[in-house]
């Protein structure tokens, strides 16, 4: 009898010492995953790259390039970069940052045209028609002046019109809408937006 008692304890302790075997097994696992989630930074995880931008220098006498981390969520830059950049040129674009990056996404071609171009043809509004609103040159010729009430209306007609015209043509380089938008350029205008392009893509601009 003793020997049949002392056999059902010890499966009894097994039992007991099975389930707690699992949830250790489970936590050293998850331990495992986490760090090497940590030290693999240099590297694709999981499909996802780490990548890194410069979005300007932090102040005057200062070297230090400011980063921003990309990692898994590297789109979420390109309207940081967007708002440094019109930051930076003291643009009343500013407020609409956020803006120009939706309908660009709306209407299918990269965050930066509607600034560089902006750029380009205004300095980002230093150089416009009086209560236009265009920073853009758009609709601006002998014929008379296109303005709009706000930047908002603004910013919306000019977008689409740039996929409209541009872009569902095909023209879809500094150069090739260079021909359409400014013909009379020597190639300074493309260079030009070619310049504030490289600019928003990379961040390498002083803040």
């Amino acid at each position: 009898m003793r020997i049949v008692i002392e056999k059902q304890l010890f499966s009894f302790k097994k039992l007991l010492i099975l389930p707690f075997f699992l949830v250790l097994v489970l936590v050293i696992s998850f331990g495992e995953l986490t760090y090497l989630l940590k030290i693999n930074n240099k590297n694709d995880v999981l499909g996802v790259k780490d990548e890194k931008i410069i979005i300007g220098v932090s102040g005057e006498n200062s070297y230090k390039d400011i980063y921003m981390n990309m990692t898994a969520v590297g789109a979420d830059a390109r309207p940081m970069l967007i708002k440094k950049y019109l930051e930076k040129y003291k643009s009343p674009l500013l407020p609409y940052s956020d803006l120009i990056f939706e309908l660009s996404e709306k209407y299918g071609y990269e965050y930066y045209w509607i600034v560089a171009i902006a750029q380009q043809e205004s300095n980002l509004y230093k150089k416009i028609p009086e209560d236009s609103h265009n920073c853009w040159g758009y609709g601006i010729h002998k014929s008379g002046t296109l303005k709009f009430d706000n930047y908002e209306i603004a910013l919306n007609s000019f977008s689409e019109y740039l996929k409209r015209q541009y872009f569902d043509k095909g023209l879809n380089t500094p150069e090739l809408i260079m021909k359409k938008y400014c013909p009379s350029s020597n190639g300074s205008w493309a260079r030009g937006v070619n310049q504030f392009i490289e600019e928003l893509k990379t961040g390498n601009f002083d803040v």
